[in-house]
């Protein structure tokens, strides 16, 4: 059993919110409860720890089972899995959670809980930072408190980086959005926050905390040795690669990459599953960035989505499973479709485990956001845009070698001939980047990154409408949850279509 977090165990800034309805607050308002007015370090250092928990699937973390307002886990899920091609919400389709069904199948309006409960951990996550940054940059309270200037600097790193990723995950899904950089404690300060930043603005203050987080962080493959899911440089640079990537700056990805593979503190595994393993989360070298869930713990800090997998919730598609080559072990380490249990959330695969871990909500299992293969890849694309073709095709070459050397579930090789290389002299760039898109969907299943490739590759209205879902133009952003467009009396306004 996995324990760690000291500070968080015994504060928890969250149980503030049991006496708050965060839905009819404005976005980024701190309770009372949240701001300290004399912190100490102990308060500081719980401060940044609480910015993590917006990122974990633990259930109920704003309010108690509020599947009406989409709140009750973390829904990367449903907004990046269900609405692909890879996912479907259960094993045998019902009506429960029949907003679920409305994301995967594209009917859905401004008011699917969804979006609501996307936005509101994002920005709970942001308040959270904010609130920290504003304690560590603050020389009166640093000076009071006495706190080492390298825990400082590591400290105000790794909530820098946090803001950046909750607020990439914003603006790849809703566009432009509200920009928030310091702590709001009255309403005035939240509803004259309360309008739409520009993409490009939001893009640019992700730039800069990444920079910033990046000059503060130690030059270290873990930032605390104690606690190996913190925000490291390796995650920094892994998000600046993956800024880079997702605007299109390709020699910026390449260069990047580069520099994080020239830290050395990262290689595939030897085995595929390794990275989602419970067992191996402190000996594995493939994993970049990861929550740490933990079982056991008080405040509650287990995988969640555990518990629904039980319920029948999380399977894949028939296009999904049709996807992998023959005797490719990486099908199985995702998924069993036959006992109905997705591993790689699961993270185990013998029965005994899978066992345990299934239906329960306190599962220790870790929510996996950037590993090792992921990043190549982007590499990879990068190569073949820039006609670099070799170098991409040695990069996927190097995945698909990884997954046929790996032993399999059976604790077999595959036969001989699985995954045959890829043609190295091949200089179609279209063939190139259909290989690097087959090898994207197998190597990442269930990861959260099929619907968001999708849409950065401008063919989910292809794709998805020829699976006959309802996908339009307007779809590749979602729109600004309804309830926040009513919360700000019209000055946050909606997206073209909604």
């Amino acid at each position: 059993m996995k324990t760690r977090h000291k500070a968080a165990a015994s504060i928890l800034i969250i149980s503030a919110f049991s006496c708050t309805d965060l839905h009819k607050d404005p976005i980024g308002l701190l309770t009372p409860e949240q701001v300290s007015t004399d912190p100490t370090l102990n308060s500081v250092e719980v401060s940044v720890t609480s910015s993590y928990q917006m990122l974990s699937s633990t259930l109920n973390l704003l309010g108690d089972w509020r599947w009406d307002l989409g709140t009750v886990f973390r829904n990367d899920f449903i907004v990046d899995d269900i609405a692909s091609d890879d996912v479907q919400k259960k094993w045998n389709p019902d009506g429960d959670q029949a907003w679920m069904d409305q994301v995967q199948s594209f009917n859905f309006t401004a008011s699917n809980q969804a979006f609501n409960g996307q936005w509101s951990y994002d920005y709970e996550g942001i308040s959270r930072a904010n609130l920290a940054i504003s304690y560590l940059t603050d020389d009166a309270i640093t000076t009071k408190i006495a706190i080492d200037p390298a825990l400082k600097n590591r400290l105000l790193g790794e909530v820098y980086f946090l803001r950046a990723f909750y607020y990439f995950d914003l603006v790849n899904n809703f566009g432009d959005v509200p920009l928030l950089v310091k702590p709001l404690k009255s309403f005035s300060d939240a509803y004259s926050a309360a309008k739409r930043e520009t993409k490009t603005n939001v893009y640019a203050q992700i730039s800069s905390d990444l920079a910033q987080a990046k000059t503060l962080l130690p030059n270290s493959k873990y930032s605390d040795p104690a606690e190996w899911s913190r925000a490291s440089k390796g995650a920094v640079l892994a998000m600046q690669a993956k800024v880079a990537l997702y605007n299109q700056k390709w020699p910026e990805v390449i260069s990047t990459v580069t520099e994080l593979e020239g830290l050395n503190f990262y290689s595939l595994n030897p085995n595929y599953f390794d990275s989602f393993d419970v067992t191996k989360e402190t000996t594995e070298n493939e994993v970049i960035f990861a929550y740490d869930h933990q079982s056991g713990q008080n405040p509650r800090k287990g995988n969640g989505l555990c518990a629904p997998l039980d319920w029948g919730f999380i399977a894949p598609t028939d296009n999904f499973l049709s996807e992998f080559e023959a005797d490719d072990p990486r099908l199985l380490y995702t998924v069993n479709v036959a006992d109905k249990a997705v591993y790689k959330l699961l993270g185990a695969t013998d029965t005994a485990t899978v066992r345990l871990y299934k239906g329960n909500d306190d599962a220790p299992s870790n929510k996996i956001y950037i590993r090792l293969a992921d990043v190549l890849l982007w590499k990879a694309e990068a190569y073949n845009e820039t006609g670099m073709y070799p170098q991409a095709i040695a990069i996927i070459n190097t995945i698909r070698s990884r997954a046929r050397t790996s032993v399999a579930v059976n604790g077999t090789l595959p036969p001989v001939g699985t995954l045959p290389d890829r043609d190295i002299a091949s200089t179609d760039k279209n063939q190139i980047k259909s290989w690097l898109m087959h090898e994207r969907r197998v190597e990442l299943g269930f990861e959260s990154q099929r619907f968001n490739d999708l849409k950065r590759w401008g063919i989910a209205k292809q794709v998805l409408t020829a699976l006959g879902k309802n996908f339009q133009d307007y779809n590749y952003l979602y729109p600004i949850p309804q309830g926040e467009i009513d919360k700000s009396g019209g000055s946050i306004t909606q997206n073209p279509g909604y």
